[in-house]
Formats: structure tokens, C-alpha cells, sequence
């Protein structure tokens, strides 16, 4: 039997299913061998000779293909059909050198859907290892490890607090962060529009904008300010208005092409939700189960018995007019290796998406998948759009409404793309004809402002990034997914922030290493790797031109000293470092000393900040994030009794307090977020030190004399008893709640932890009642009562328990039990004759000792309660 390599267990299992008992089929589990994360794995003194070594997890996985080929002479290396594929295959046949001796033969197969007619046809056709595809993954790996292992230590030097950069990762921060800074540099410009609300003599309305002013035609920007739009307003309510023109024009729109790698990634980040890396893990799992074809391609052409099958469902979906006279032909733009490839496409037309059985995330993407594919071969939807242009007879004034009519849907029967910022879809009009008047409803001045650039989502990053030729498509999801972990960047609501360690990076790169964060150079080094894959090109041509500049180029920051790069990094960030203040003096002037200028500094602890230049006579220093008075919406409330500077800031997480600036000596400064349902605008300096001071001492418990503390958490208000912590219902009782308050929420919620009845420690003895047995005051569930024996009553609403006398509480208890019909007090049946305790001497101690250990038991267990009800407090 021939021994089958393929990456995964799911593939293997698939592939196994098809090929039957006379084939082996087993797994890599992916790589078997990489660069060992050390100096010197490449080795650029000798013709960029390269160390590998088997990860110790694959070790087990390349014995059991060994022993296998103990039995079988020949090995079919079928993993995926891209470069990374043959990469995976090229690096078994060696990993397997010494089991592959003796006439043992390799074969390598391919196919681009895991369907047993695609698996049993490429099994006749076996081919060699393409060692130029090879020859393009060495050269990437020996690039990407060139610059990690070179790159990284000058950024720990030179930058404290930056952790790694990477070849292609540092373009795409770089394109992050200057779209940030676009966003930050932009001045919103205020504009005007004037809309009407026409009348048909039909008695249908309408919407049309007014184009012309003054018998000239308005641009973007010709109503500035409001005065100018009332007077607009004015001229279209003056005037009477008659249709001067109706233009119908058909349209037609063309279905989108099939889906490749990246644009199956923009379209899951904007209809599904999906980052990339979630949209490829879906869909590798759609692939090893063989319902669609391989998941990493650049093109988009369809195989003929694809397009045939489509054109067939969608005549038996949808009729004969929704398939087009012809097939549909996409030619792929592509330029490398993987062009060869289909699009993503279902394996089988008829498996619709309700038919599909798999899990939530799997059937979505196929959804996406399907209708993309099925409307690729549809017919084109037919529009007719209409414009009408209404004007005054004197010219002065002219309005344009706009909309149109889909006369055939065609493809958007089953799909239309998305789009990452919605703008308004035209409507349809009413019927109007030119000569007929137009009556006015309404005419309303609008104010728009322009909008900056938007930040990036995954999908027009990826959509950026392919249109700038950097990177390839199995690459994008790994790239976005490293920038989050190394914290250069965050997602918020699917769009991606550059963090200020992701700005000092690209500023730093930027500065010193320029050439290399470049777009254009980064692409045209993907044409040249890309011309390997080929055969055009030698790797190590490509290696050596590269690694002579970027060599050299490290060389020239040795003697860099850090306060040259801090200087160099402040001034490139400057528009974000120091936003311009309100009252429009100098943003780089220190707010304390007024004297010394801020720069960029970098603590001990390796991160940055900004600090005042009289250091050490000025000690003031504020985050990298953190705005000033009048920018980044912070306020100074005051001082402190120590006279430490009191600020509303505003954070990542929202509005938050803080004392003091941090400084060298101590880099956090005390801090507290504002809680929910304050408003910042109205926070005080008073309450500002409350929230400041919290956890609150409330005092120490009567049980155990353990200090009771109230604060605020991440679940919200609290009291806290050692392990124990209890929520309140409201903020404002963490600054006022006292000692027995607290008790009774602790108790409470020992009670809810524990699932039973416990018995807390009373928050008063009273006295012996008349009958025996003390008389407590205890802390409640549903508030305080007094006990005796077995009768509970519950204190009046008003009565404090600290103030209740044990007169009070003896009415409470004899009319708590005459309401229940129990005889107080319940004690006196023990006041038997002295014939019948001598008969009974063991009963009245006994039950006399019965309480006394019971309540032990249970107090122990109320303090193991609050533990377990704790942990989920945390």
C-alpha cells in the first residue's frame, strides 16, 4: 500500500474514505521543520545556508510515517496545492531522507477540492516537487527571519518597550497608523444643503435638492454657515417651481465575480462579522470536509464543469431568464504562481446552504459562498434611472431629485456585495412629467460637516493591501491576528486603532529604516518572490541584494543613542503627542512650571511618556494618550490636601479620576473610572477625592474584627469581608453604608452561597427573656428582626436595631406569637412537676446542648459560603 501525507486529520480522514483499503493515508499536522528561533539559523556568511530542525510535537507524526514506509515503498505527498503546500512536502522528503532510501519512490499530487473525482484524478497524475515554488517559500522564510532576528534587537535597544517587527507586519501597521493620523489632522469643514419636499399634481411627493443658487451652480461648499442657508431657503420659498426636465436612462449592473482569498475575507468581515483569521478557519474546515474548493487562491476563474453545473441550478432555481445567453468568463489579474488555481466556489451546486450540515460558523460562510458563486453566472440585473430637474422660471433657482427602478433583478435575485461605509440607495420616484408644476411642502436648510477618513476594518485593510501589491492572501489573516496579540493595534466595533507602542514602531521604522516600510518596496519585493515561484529568478540573488542594504542599514543606527530616536520619534509624532490647546498657547509648554518644554521620555520600566524638560526641578509627566486641559477631554478639578493636581480624564474605557501624573519613581498614578450614571461634566473635586479614596473603611466586624471595606469593582458597588464580597444596589451607599447595613448584606449573601439557611452572629443581645433564653437582635434576609427561641420577629419599618430596648422587643415576640398560634412562651411546657423531670433527667439537657453545637456548625459554614460566593464576584 502506498503511504498518503496530507496536513490535517480531517483531510486525511476524507481523502481515506475515497481511496479505500490500498492506500495509508496520514497526517503532518502542518510543518514539520522550521528555523530554530536562534541566531545564525540562516546563515548569510555562507550563501544563506539554512538550519532546521523538526518541532518536538512533530517528532511523533514523522515516526509514524517512518514506520509506515517500513512496509510501503512508495510516498504520494498530497498537501494543499500552494506554495506552503510544496513547502510542506519538500520539507517531509527531507525530514524522511533516511526512511526514503533503497528505491523507495515520491510522488506529489495535487487537487483544489477534496471530492473523490478530484482525489482519484490527481492520483493519476503524479509529479515531482516543484522546487520553484520551494525556492519562493525559502526565500520568504529566510526574509522574514532576516529582519525578526536583526530587526527586533535594535528596536529593544534603541526603542524600550517595543517587542518585535516584521517584514510585511510593519507595512501594514504603517498603514494603520497613518491613516490615524490622517484622522487626527483633520479639520471638519462645515457646509450646507437645502432639500424640498415637492408635490406631483397626483398628489405624490418627492425629494430634490437644490443645484442651483442665483442662476449658478452650487459646489460642495457654497453655502457655508447658516445665515447663507436661511437665505437659500428663502429664494426656493419665493419662487414658484415647475418640472423642467425628466431623463430616464437604462442601467445595467453586472453580477461580481467569484470569490478568491481576499475578497471571501472582506466580504465575511462585512456581512458575517468574521475577522480573517476566523473566516479562514471556517472556511479550511469547509475544504478538508470537501464542500468547497481550496481556500487559498488569488484567482478567479471557474473550471466549465463548475460553470455548467451552476448555470444548470440556476435555471432549475430560478427559470430560464436568470441564465445569460453565454457563460460568464473572469479573467484573473494575479501575477504569481497561485493563479493556476479555481476561485472558491462549492464543490457540488446542488448542496444549497439549508442542506448543508455543519456548525454556525461553517454554514454561514458557505451561505456567502454558494450565493456568490450561483450569482456569478447569473444574469445581469436591469435598472432604468431617472433624474428630474424642477426649476423657477426666472433661473434662479434649480432642484435635482434622482432615483431608480430595477426592472429585472437578475443576480440580486441571490446576491449583492457588501460595501464597509453604507452610503444612501437611490429611490424610486413617482410618475412626473416635464411642464407640470411642483408644488412646495417643505424646504429645509441641512448642515453637513466633512468627515475624515475612516479607520481601517479588517476588510478595507485587506482590500488596501492588495491593491498596494503587499503580502498574499493565506498571509493576511496571520498578519492582522500578530498586530492585535503584540498590542500595535486594537479592534473597537471591527475597527483597527494603532496603541501608542504600534505609533512608536512605525515612527521608529519610519525614521531609521524607511526604505523597508515603504509600499512600493514591499511590493516589488513580492514581484521578485513571485518571479522565483516561477523560475524567473534565483532566491538567493533576491537574498543577497536585500540582505547587503538592510544590513548596512542596521549597521548605521549602532551608534544611534536613545535620546536621538526619542527626539527623532517626538517630532514625527508631535500632531499626536501635542494636540493644540484651547486657549491656543503653545501645546509643548510645560501646564505646571510654564516654562520647560515636554518631550518624549522612557521610564524604567520600559514604557514612554511625556515629560516635562526642567526635570528634576519639574516633575510633571503625563501618558503617551493621556490630552492636557482643553484637549482629549480632560479637566483639572483642584488639589488635594498634599497638593496633588486632581484630573477628569478620558481613557480608553471612559472618564476615570486621577492624582498626580506619573512619574519615573512611580509610573501608575492612583486612578478611578467614574462610575456608571456620572455624568463627567457635573464631577465635582469633593467627589472626585470619594472615588479616590475608595475601598472605604467601614469598621471591623463584630464577629471577628476583621475590617469590612466598601468599594467600587468591575461587577460595581461592594462591601467586602475578608474572602467575602457583596453587592449593593446602589453607588452612593459605598460612601454612606455602615457597620450593621454591611453585616446584613454580608449575611445575605453568605445565605445565597452556601443554598441554605444561615446563622450569622447577632448584631445585639437584649437581655434573658422572662421564660429563659436570651433575646437578639439579627441581622435579616429581608432587614433586621429580634429572636428568641424559635420566634422571629421582624423590626418595624423605622426602628434602628441599635436603638431597639428589650421592652420593645418582648411586645414584638408575644405578638409575633399569638399571630402564628404558637403559646408563648413556647418554654413554659418545661415547667413539669418533679416527678416528671426525675422520670426524664437526660431530655431538658440534651435539648438545652442540641442548639449550642448546631449553631457552631452552621456559623463555620457561613464562613466557607462567602469564599465560593467570591470567586464569581472576582
Amino acid at each position: 500500500m502506498a503511504v498518503v501525507v496530507v496536513e490535517s486529520p480531517a483531510k486525511a480522514k476524507t481523502i481515506n474514505k475515497y481511496l479505500g483499503d490500498d492506500y495509508t493515508v496520514l497526517a503532518s499536522y502542518g510543518h514539520v521543520r522550521d528555523l530554530p528561533a536562534k541566531d545564525g539559523s540562516v546563515d548569510t556568511e555562507h550563501d544563506f545556508g539554512m538550519t532546521w530542525e523538526v518541532a518536538p510535537e512533530s517528532k511523533k507524526h514523522v515516526r509514524a510515517i517512518a514506520e509506515a514506509l517500513k512496509t510501503d515503498d512508495t510516498l504520494i505527498l498530497a498537501t494543499d496545492p500552494d506554495r506552503e503546500g510544496e513547502a510542506i512536502s519538500w520539507h517531509l522528503q527531507e525530514a524522511l531522507a533516511s526512511s526514503l532510501k533503497k528505491g523507495k519512490k515520491v510522488a506529489r499530487v495535487t487537487f483544489n477540492a477534496i471530492t473523490k473525482d478530484a482525489v482519484t484524478q490527481a492520483m493519476k497524475a503524479p509529479r515531482e516537487v516543484d522546487q520553484a515554488l520551494v525556492d519562493a517559500y525559502l526565500a520568504r522564510r529566510a526574509l522574514d527571519y532576516l529582519v525578526g532576528f536583526t530587526l527586533s534587537p535594535v528596536l529593544w535597544r534603541k526603542l524600550p518597550g517595543a517587542r518585535s517587527a516584521g517584514r510585511v507586519q510593519s507595512v501594514c501597521l504603517r498603514l494603520i497608523v497613518e491613516r490615524e493620523m490622517e484622522i487626527e489632522a483633520f479639520r471638519a469643514q462645515e457646509y450646507w444643503t437645502v432639500k424640498a419636499v415637492l408635490t406631483t399634481p397626483r398628489g405624490q411627493d418627492f425629494e430634490a435638492t437644490l443645484t442651483v443658487l442665483g442662476g449658478k451652480k452650487l459646489q460642495r461648499f457654497d453655502i457655508p454657515t447658516s445665515e447663507a442657508a436661511e437665505i437659500a431657503v428663502q429664494a426656493v420659498r419665493s419662487r414658484p417651481l415647475k418640472v423642467a426636465a425628466v431623463e430616464a436612462k437604462p442601467a445595467t449592473r453586472n453580477p461580481w465575480p467569484p470569490f478568491m482569498t481576499s475578497t471571501l475575507q472582506q466580504e465575511a468581515s462585512r456581512k458575517l462579522g468574521m475577522g480573517a483569521r476566523a473566516c479562514m478557519n471556517a472556511a479550511q474546515r469547509l475544504y478538508e470536509a470537501g464542500h468547497i474548493t481550496y481556500m487559498r487562491t488569488d484567482g478567479i476563474d471557474m473550471a466549465p464543469e463548475a460553470v455548467s453545473a451552476a448555470r444548470a441550478e440556476i435555471g432549475a432555481r430560478f427559470g430560464a431568464s436568470y441564465v445569460p445567453d453565454s457563460p460568464r468568463i473572469y479573467k484573473n489579474k494575479a501575477k504569481n504562481a497561485q493563479e493556476a488555481h479555481e476561485c472558491i466556489r462549492p464543490t457540488d451546486m446542488g448542496l444549497s446552504p439549508e442542506k448543508l450540515r455543519a456548525e454556525e460558523d461553517q454554514r454561514r460562510l458557505y451561505d456567502l459562498i454558494w450565493k456568490r458563486t450561483i450569482a456569478s453566472q447569473m444574469a445581469s440585473a436591469r435598472l432604468e434611472r431617472t433624474t428630474v430637474d424642477v426649476a423657477s422660471p426666472d433661473g434662479e433657482v434649480a432642484l435635482r431629485a434622482t432615483g431608480q427602478v430595477v426592472l429585472f433583478d437578475g443576480f440580486l435575485k441571490v446576491y449583492d456585495e457588501g460595501r464597509d461605509d453604507d452610503g444612501d440607495d437611490e429611490g424610486r420616484l413617482p410618475q412626473i412629467m416635464a411642464g407640470e408644476p411642483a408644488e412646495k411642502k417643505a424646504v429645509t436648510p441641512d448642515q453637513h460637516f466633512t468627515q475624515p477618513p475612516p479607520r481601517y476594518t479588517e476588510a478595507s485593510l485587506v482590500k488596501r493591501m492588495e491593491e498596494l501589491g503587499i503580502g498574499r492572501p493565506s498571509t493576511y489573516a496571520s498578519i492582522l491576528a500578530t498586530l492585535v496579540e503584540r498590542d500595535y493595534v486594537a479592534k473597537d466595533k471591527n475597527r483597527l486603532i494603532p496603541q501608542d507602542k504600534g505609533r512608536l514602531v512605525t515612527a521608529f521604522l519610519t525614521n531609521f529604516f524607511r526604505r523597508y516600510v515603504e509600499y512600493d518596496f514591499t511590493a516589488d519585493l513580492e514581484e521578485e518572490l513571485d518571479d522565483v515561484s516561477a523560475g524567473a529568478r534565483d532566491y538567493k540573488d533576491v537574498l543577497a541584494r536585500f540582505w547587503r542594504d538592510f544590513s548596512a542599514a542596521v549597521a548605521e543606527t549602532a551608534d544611534l543613542r536613545i535620546g536621538e530616536v526619542l527626539d527623532k520619534i517626538d517630532e514625527f509624532l508631535s500632531p499626536h503627542l501635542y494636540p493644540p490647546r484651547a486657549d491656543g498657547s503653545d501645546p509643548r509648554i510645560c501646564p505646571t512650571c510654564g516654562t520647560g518644554r515636554l518631550h518624549l521620555k522612557t521610564a524604567r520600566s520600559g514604557g514612554a511618556f511625556i515629560g516635562c524638560g526642567n526635570y528634576p526641578e519639574c516633575r510633571y509627566t503625563r501618558p503617551i494618550s493621556g490630552g492636557e486641559e482643553g484637549a482629549g477631554g480632560e479637566r483639572v478639578l483642584g488639589t488635594d490636601e498634599a497638593g496633588n493636581e486632581i484630573a477628569l480624564k478620558d481613557g480608553r474605557f471612559g472618564p476615570y479620576v486621577q492624582r498626580g501624573e506619573a512619574t519615573e519613581d512611580r509610573p501608575k498614578p492612583d486612578r478611578a473610572s467614574l462610575p456608571k450614571g456620572w455624568a463627567p461634566a457635573e464631577l465635582t473635586l469633593e467627589r472626585a477625592l470619594e472615588l479616590l479614596s475608595l475601598p472605604r473603611k467601614v469598621g471591623p466586624h463584630p464577629e471577628d474584627g476583621e475590617m469590612v471595606e466598601a468599594g467600587i469593582g468591575r461587577f460595581g458597588p461592594y462591601v467586602k469581608h475578608g474572602s467575602t464580597y457583596a453587592n449593593l444596589p446602589e453607588v452612593e451607599e459605598v460612601f454612606t453604608i455602615g457597620m450593621n447595613r454591611a453585616v446584613e448584606v454580608l449575611a445575605q449573601k453568605a445565605s445565597r452561597g452556601r443554598g441554605a439557611r444561615t446563622v450569622a452572629g447577632p448584631l445585639k443581645v437584649l437581655g434573658a427573656h422572662p421564660d429563659g433564653g436570651e433575646v437578639q437582635v439579627m441581622p435579616g434576609r429581608y432587614g433586621p428582626y429580634v429572636k428568641w427561641e424559635k420566634v422571629n420577629a421582624t423590626l418595624p419599618k423605622g426602628m434602628e436595631p441599635e436603638a431597639v430596648t428589650l421592652e420593645e422587643a418582648l411586645a414584638l415576640i408575644a405578638e409575633k406569637a399569638g399571630k402564628s398560634g404558637k403559646k408563648a412562651p413556647a418554654k413554659k411546657a418545661a415547667a413539669k412537676p418533679a416527678a416528671d423531670k426525675a422520670a426524664k433527667p437526660a431530655a431538658k439537657p440534651a435539648a438545652k446542648k442540641a442548639p449550642a453545637k448546631k449553631a457552631p456548625a452552621k456559623a463555620a459554614g457561613a464562613k466557607k459560603a462567602p469564599a465560593r460566593a467570591a470567586k464569581s464576584e472576582e
